[in-house]
């Protein structure tokens, strides 16, 4: 299981004991949110990209949705997200349990900058029924992120 895998890394890190395991489903961004009694904008979802280069994840914001003029700019190609089916296969982890953390080699992760206004952030850890609650410093260092990105739009809150 995709969770075994996460457990095992965050066990490495001494971190294992801070993630939370549900009676209920956190596959969607509004489960998640139920599930951890919070606003769906802090679960930090991670979507799931194949690009010429390889396959891509971006971890973005709950509210935030991928914008395509900005993702092309960005990676110099059309967005396209791996197939449902395909995902375990080139990430690691099943579709509602996607994460940044022990994915397989060669996929990069990315931070959008949707995540850069909370404090905390809620990321899955592998599984449907799975999260723990990060800093952004904390998902920066533990995602072995490549870079922070500005590929997603309506997020931003009005002033």
């Amino acid at each position: 299981m995709s969770i075994e895998k996460v457990r095992a890394y965050f066990t490495q890190l001494g971190l294992q004991d801070r993630i939370l395991e549900f009676d209920v489903s956190s596959a969607t961004v509004e489960l998640a949110a139920q599930a951890l009694g919070v606003e769906a904008k802090r679960i930090a979802k991670t979507l799931s990209f194949l690009t010429p280069d390889g396959c891509i994840l971006i971890v973005a914001a709950g509210d935030a949705k991928v914008d395509n003029k900005k993702y092309k700019a960005l990676f110099g190609t059309k967005a396209k997200m791996l197939a449902h089916d395909d995902v375990p296969e080139y990430i690691g982890h099943a579709v509602g349990g996607v994460c940044p953390f022990a994915v397989k080699p060669g996929v990069k992760v990315y931070l959008d900058e949707s995540l850069r206004r909370f404090e905390t952030v809620f990321p899955a850890c592998g599984s449907s029924n799975s999260a723990i609650e990060l800093t952004i410093t904390e998902l920066e260092r533990y995602s072995n992120f490549t870079s922070w990105v500005d590929a997603c739009k309506d997020w931003q809150e009005e002033g």
